[in-house]
């Protein structure tokens, strides 16, 4: 398991489109893909438009990406860079 922490820089937060492409992203994967947020440690699947929309996250929040399997590290690249880039969107 690799876990590394992210700031959510788009400027809406974890909305649809985001959420969609993350989502996405995820189910490429076979890694059991999550992320912690929240002070009460709270857990999205990121396989899940649901549970990553429930987590309303916000812009400037932080993250903890975990990923859990047999690709984990291409799972971690690719997501990362999704978050690192914004989604996309412009700030």
């Amino acid at each position: 398991m690799i876990k590394k922490q992210f700031e959510i820089k788009n400027p809406t937060g974890l909305h649809i489109r985001p959420a969609s492409l993350l989502c996405e992203e995820a189910m490429n994967h076979r890694s059991h893909i999550t992320f912690v947020y929240g002070g009460n440690n709270s857990e999205a699947n990121c396989k899940s438009m649901l549970s990553i929309l429930g987590a309303c996250v916000r812009s400037g929040d932080s993250i903890e990406l975990c990923c859990d399997g047999e690709d984990e590290e291409e799972a971690m690249k690719k997501i990362g860079e999704l978050i690192e880039t914004g989604f996309g969107e412009k700030a």
